[in-house]
Parts: structure tokens; C-alpha cells; sequence
């Protein structure tokens, strides 16, 4: 019996013993170099902070958020607002999502870290570069990555343009339908003259696709492509934008927004088109000069506008364009595929950390 006593005594001492060695070892290594603190809240502080607008709504959809804190911390403009002088010291990367967080001198001159601004998307009209340049933020934009998705959607408004297919649409569940309407007869795609005005990334997938309608490609650019890139997907250049307008039945736009390019297509341009031509734009809507395009879709001085931009976004409920059967509208869509937007954010994520660590940003935005 006393033996057995001594027996268990021996175990319960042994069992505390290997207890409070693990506890001390645990502790030891969680907390030699960061005392008091968990290897998860160690991690997370070891991540620099970037701003966002949020997830969800207009912000960035939960999908792509894990992309994201990888490599950040994060915090939402709205909860950054709250305190800005505890969150701001800590802010080294914004990152802007359909314009968000607006990078104002208000708020930029409260995140005295701030290395970069990243945009998702190519177009960088919303910010203000050499003042943020000026302040040692660098800037970068994601080109390249939503070229596929844009091309599809300008490709997917030509055709859904000249096909009325929302208007088939609308008929066919139309419980009073009864029969087909002639309104829904359409205009041909394949064999017809296509002019792409800007011929770069984007521009260039468009063409491609539209090869594969037998389409006549006719582009307009800033510089002329290659021999090897017209002779691939048969394009002829157009140096003189005239041309081009005069002779294409579908005008697709594929410009970045700038001095030059704001009202780019107005009154006289219009003009020169053909009545039976579209308009296709998924560039930016300041590039049309939406007045002129109203009078020229009411007057039929052309046949059609297809566009997924407008200014502004959205346009007010009372605007002309809204109403007119002549014009198929969409939101500023063109790169909403799930695959192209966690591919915007992972050049978004890659830009900021390059700058975060002082490396070369993959994509910066230079003054030229």
C-alpha cells in the first residue's frame, strides 16, 4: 500500500514538473524578444498598415481581402477616421479602389509614413501625381492585368449593341409579348469595318478578338504598332483620326484620359461618322463630349452608342442618355470578373510592398 502512495506521489510530481516546463518553454519562445505578446499578434505587427476604402459596397469584395493581408494590416477609411492621429503615423501604402480612399492633400498630409499610393486599374485621371510625387509617395497603377476583361466587355457591348439583345431581352419576358417586333432587326458585325482609337494593351486584345468576325480593323494611336502586330491581327493605321471616323461601322474607344484626350469625340467628329456607325466607349466618359453625343444619337447622325463609362458615374437619373432607345449603358464594369480583379489586387499588393521595403515599384507612374 505505501508503495503504490509513493507510486502515484511520484506521478503527480512528475506530471507537474513536465507542466510547468512546457508553460515556461511556451512562454519563453513567444515571448523572448516581444514580452507579453502572442505569435499572432507579433506577426500582425510586424506587417506594415495600408489604407483602404472598405471591404464590400464600393469597396474591395471579400474574396481578395486575404490577398491583401498577406502582406498588410488594414484598416477602413471609415474606422481611420475615428482617430486619425493614433492610426496615421502607421499608414505606409494606400490602397485605392475605384478612386478610394481619395488621395486629398487633407488626408495625405495627416499619414506622415505614406510611401505609396497603388491604384487598381490603369487609368490614373483621379489623382493628383506630381503633388503626391512631391511629398516622396510614389505612385503606381496596374496595366496589363485588365486587358482581357476590358476588351471582352467592349467586344460584349459592340455586339449586344448591334444584335439588341437587351432589347430582345426585355421583349422575350414581357408577359404581354405576342409576337416579334421588327424593332428588334439588328445591324451585321461579321465583315464590318471596326476603328479601335488607341492601340495599346486593350486596344490590342480588341482587335484580336475582332479578327475573329472577319471584321475590318482600322486603328488610331499615338504611335504606330509594328509591322508583326498590324500583320497579326490584320489592322491598318490610320494616322490621320478623320479616316478612320469616316469609315468605320463601329468606333471603339480605348484611351487613357488626359489634356489631350478629354473631348476628344465631340460635334465635328461625330459628325464625320457614318449614320448607321456605333459608338463604343470604354475608356472614359470625359473623352465624349456627352452633349454633342445626345444631339447625334437624337438627330441620327449616328446610329448607336454602346458605353461602360460616363461622366459622371453615376449619371444623374434625369440625363438624356438614359432615355434614349439608341443607348445601352452599363456601369463601369469592363474589369469586373472575379479573375481580373484578384489579379488588379495582387499587382496592387506587389506595388506597395516593393515601395514599403524600398525596392523598384513594378509599376510606377512617372512624370514624364
Amino acid at each position: 500500500m505505501l508503495r503504490r502512495h509513493l507510486s502515484f506521489q511520484v506521478i503527480l510530481l512528475l506530471r507537474a514538473l513536465i507542466l510547468k516546463s512546457c508553460a515556461f518553454l511556451k512562454e519563453f519562445f513567444l515571448s523572448e524578444e516581444h514580452p507579453g505578446k502572442s505569435s499572432t499578434t507579433t506577426m500582425a505587427e510586424d506587417k506594415p498598415w495600408a489604407l483602404i476604402s472598405e471591404v464590400g459596397e464600393q469597396g474591395f469584395i471579400e474574396e481578395v481581402t486575404d490577398i491583401i493581408k498577406q502582406h498588410f494590416n488594414i484598416i477602413c477609411l471609415r474606422d481611420f477616421l475615428q482617430n486619425p492621429q493614433q492610426h496615421g503615423p502607421k499608414i505606409q501604402a494606400i490602397l485605392m479602389w475605384n478612386t478610394f480612399p481619395a488621395a486629398e492633400p487633407s488626408l495625405l498630409s495627416s499619414l506622415p509614413s505614406l510611401k505609396v499610393v497603388a491604384n487598381g486599374g490603369v487609368g490614373i485621371d483621379h489623382l493628383d501625381v506630381p503633388y503626391i510625387t512631391s511629398l516622396g509617395v510614389k505612385v503606381a497603377n496596374t496595366p496589363g492585368v485588365v486587358s482581357v476583361a476590358t476588351a471582352d466587355m467592349a467586344m460584349g457591348l459592340l455586339l449586344a449593341s448591334a444584335r439588341k439583345i437587351v432589347e430582345g431581352h426585355q421583349i422575350a419576358v414581357d408577359p404581354k409579348t405576342t409576337s416579334i417586333p421588327q424593332s428588334l432587326v439588328g445591324v451585321e458585325v461579321t465583315g464590318s469595318t471596326l476603328g479601335i482609337i488607341g492601340m495599346g494593351h486593350i486596344g490590342y486584345k480588341i482587335a484580336q478578338r475582332s479578327k475573329g468576325f472577319d471584321m475590318k480593323i482600322l486603328y488610331h494611336n499615338r504611335h504606330r504598332r509594328s509591322v508583326e502586330d498590324e500583320q497579326s491581327v490584320g489592322a491598318s493605321y490610320c494616322e490621320n483620326m478623320d479616316d478612320l471616323l469616316r469609315e468605320a461601322d463601329f468606333v471603339v474607344l480605348v484611351v487613357n484620359l488626359s489634356p489631350e484626350t478629354k473631348g476628344l469625340i465631340s460635334h465635328r467628329e461625330l459628325s464625320l461618322m457614318k449614320p448607321t456607325a456605333t459608338l463604343v466607349n470604354v475608356s472614359r466618359g470625359l473623352v465624349v463630349d456627352q452633349d454633342a453625343l445626345v444631339k447625334a444619337l437624337q438627330s441620327g447622325e449616328i446610329r448607336a452608342a454602346a458605353l461602360d463609362v460616363t461622366h459622371p458615374e453615376p449619371l444623374p437619373r434625369d440625363h438624356p442618355l438614359l432615355s434614349l432607345p439608341n443607348v445601352l449603358i452599363t456601369p463601369h464594369v469592363g474589369t469586373y470578373t472575379y479573375a481580373t480583379i484578384k489579379r488588379t489586387v495582387q499587382c496592387m499588393v506587389d506595388n506597395a510592398v516593393a515601395a514599403v521595403n524600398g525596392l523598384p515599384v513594378p509599376n510606377e507612374v512617372k512624370l514624364k
